[in-house]
C-alpha cells in the first residue's frame, strides 16, 4: 500500500474511536463514566460492588487518602505482586489510572468503614 493511502487509512481509523483524552490532557465525560463503571463493576468484583471489600480489601475514602495519588495509580496499573490484585496497564492508560485514584480519594461514596457512634456515645 502506498504511504499516502496508508496515512489516510490510519487517520480515518482514529476518527472512529471516541475521544478519551481531550487536547488539554483531561478525560472526556464519556471516558470518566466508563471508568466509573469499570470501578464499580470490574474492580467491584473483588473489592465489592460498593467497595466495602470482598476478596480484595475495602476501598473507603479515608483509607485511599493514606496513599499518594501516584502510588494508587501505580497499584492500579501494575497490580500487587503475590496478591490477587492484577495490573490493569493493558486495559487502561496512565491518565485513566490517575483519574481512578483521584476518584477513590475525593468522589468515592464510601467515606469510611468506621462504625458510627452508638446512641449515647460521644463522637
Amino acid at each position: 500500500m502506498p504511504m499516502p493511502a496508508f496515512n489516510l487509512l490510519l487517520m480515518l481509523a482514529f476518527c472512529w474511536f471516541p475521544v478519551a483524552v481531550l487536547a488539554d490532557g483531561t478525560l472526556s465525560t464519556e471516558r470518566k463514566e466508563e471508568l466509573e463503571t469499570l470501578l464499580y463493576q470490574d474492580c467491584g468484583s473483588c473489592h465489592g460492588m460498593t467497595l466495602r471489600g470482598g476478596l480484595g480489601p475495602s476501598l473507603p475514602r479515608d483509607r485511599m487518602a493514606t496513599f499518594s495519588r501516584e502510588a494508587l495509580a501505580h497499584i492500579i496499573l501494575q497490580g500487587i505482586p503475590g496478591s490477587a490484585m492484577p495490573g490493569w496497564k493493558a486495559l487502561i492508560s496512565d491518565a485513566d489510572a490517575r483519574w481512578l485514584a483521584e476518584h477513590l480519594q475525593t468522589d468515592n461514596p464510601l467515606e469510611t468503614l468506621a462504625a458510627p457512634p452508638r446512641p449515647g456515645e460521644q463522637e
